[in-house]
């Protein structure tokens, strides 16, 4: 069990210094402080064990061939990864392939294999200097001139990619999408705030003199008091400012009647300027006690509930597929993704069949942390990974259009008023990874068992 342990405690390191802000979310009410030392320590403590399993489980397996050992180690720490972002939910957050959030070139290759396999080679990468330490190998020339050859790949695929990408065209869209980043205090979620002063704010910045039709994209959770089946109230004003051919992306609390109960859903709504209903997505991936209290039958009568919400838990949208929004001037499919759902690799949609993903998110609940920036480093992944324009409306975060090669190429920095707009794109055919999703990890996963009996073989330990 020592080697449990020492996984451990690197894991509750890791997750204390790269998780602490998730505390700051239990700050906006009174009710959540004591649970503050429990979001401190209990979540990185939680999220250790899998780490300590990873190392309990190779000094199972361990070989005493040191390069076998090698592979046995990454693809236990790639596995337990994997899992980590699949069980309970999942919770794939600050995997080891996000230290190379900043090198776009290096990243490109994403778009083949997916985050989780080149996680695998990230782990790999990072643990291929222990052969030069832990014994002297002729294997071990082997081992590094491979990942050093495979660096060199990555690098050149990614710039010949980068490349060709800048080659293509910009086609000039009949349309516009701009996405809103208003800023506004999360204080509307806690005291009554005057909920038409918020629309307001939000149409003063929406409101443009362009003459293209304009889809307007609005964070998530932006209208704290009114259910999307109230919205026609504002009708006069949304249809005194905005044009006949305008659309309008809001994400806003929805509400529903089964069996005689109440179910209460985290929505994206897609309104004509009449706030006549288009089309809606109800939220599939729910933050665990941001959003829906697991064992909530139990656990309320302790006075737990959910952080975002003072009625019950939301409840889990059926499935995600992309959005069709049509009218005689626009005719676009879009992937929706609220928040958090912006962090699942390989688990986008089945159906491959749109245009643009958009996000929506309120990262306020994080204050001026580093989360919100980790956050939106996630969607860099998943605009690479899927081909995909990812167009990112955040309140309180990092509004953004990300194109399919992960290139930020318009942003409202954190903590700022503004808005981004995408006027033109380029077409790019779909992904690999889009196509076969994380099939391409246990394809790499098999390629490393191969490996191992392959090096078991040599004379050589």
């Amino acid at each position: 069990m020592s080697l449990f342990k020492y996984g451990w405690y690197f894991g509750f390191g890791y997750f204390l210094f790269s998780l602490y802000w998730i505390a700051i979310s239990l700050t906006f009410d009174q009710s959540f402080k004591f649970l503050i030392p429990v979001a401190t320590f209990m979540l990185p403590a939680f999220l250790a064990i899998f780490y300590g399993s990873m190392t309990y489980l190779f000094a199972i397996f361990y070989s005493k061939n040191v390069v076998s050992s090698f592979f046995i180690f990454s693809i236990l720490f790639g596995i337990i990864e994997f899992i980590r972002g699949s069980i309970l939910t999942g919770f794939p957050w600050n995997l080891i392939s996000f230290s190379f959030s900043n090198n776009i070139y290096f990243i490109q290759v994403l778009s083949i294999i997916g985050t989780y396999s080149f996680n695998l080679i990230c782990i790999s990468l990072f643990t291929v200097p222990a052969l030069f330490i832990l014994r002297n190998l002729r294997t071990k020339i082997i081992v590094f001139s491979c990942f050093t050859l495979i660096c060199a790949f990555f690098l050149i695929f990614g710039y010949i990619k980068n490349d060709n990408f800048n080659s293509l065209d910009s086609v000039k869209n009949p349309y516009i999408i701009k996405a809103i980043s208003p800023n506004i205090s999360l204080d509307r979620f806690y005291s009554k705030q005057d909920e038409l002063k918020i629309i307001s704010e939000l149409i003063e910045l929406s409101v443009s003199k362009n003459s293209k039709p304009t889809i307007f994209l609005w964070p998530e959770g932006i209208i704290p008091d009114s259910y999307l089946r109230d919205m026609r109230i504002y009708k006069n004003l949304f249809l005194n400012k905005f044009g006949e051919h305008d659309l309008i992306i809001m994400g806003l609390n929805s509400i529903e009647t089964k069996n005689e109960e109440n179910l209460f859903f985290n929505s994206m709504a897609i309104f004509n300027n009449k706030l006549d209903l288009i089309t809606n997505y109800n939220k599939v991936n729910l933050v665990p006690f941001g959003e829906f209290t697991p064992f909530e039958s139990i656990l309320s009568l302790v006075g737990l509930k959910t952080i975002t919400n003072n009625y019950q838990s939301f409840t889990r949208g059926e499935t995600r597929v992309p959005l069709n929004i049509k009218n005689s001037k626009i005719d676009l499919n879009l992937l929706p993704l609220i928040c958090y759902e912006i962090i699942y690799s390989g688990k986008l949609s089945r159906d491959n069949n749109f245009d643009y993903i958009i996000n929506i998110s309120e990262d306020g609940w994080f204050g001026k942390s580093i989360g919100p920036k980790q956050h939106f480093s996630h969607s860099i992944f998943r605009s690479i990974e899927s081909g995909k324009y990812i167009i990112r409306s955040a309140n309180n975060g990092i509004s953004a259009i990300i194109n399919p090669i992960g290139v930020v190429e318009q942003k409202v920095e954190f903590g700022s008023v503004g808005y981004v707009e995408m006027s033109e794109s380029k077409l790019v055919k779909s992904t690999l990874f889009m196509i076969y999703g994380n099939k391409i990890f246990l394809i790499l996963t098999l390629i490393y068992i191969f490996l191992i009996f392959s090096f078991n073989r040599f004379k050589y330990e």
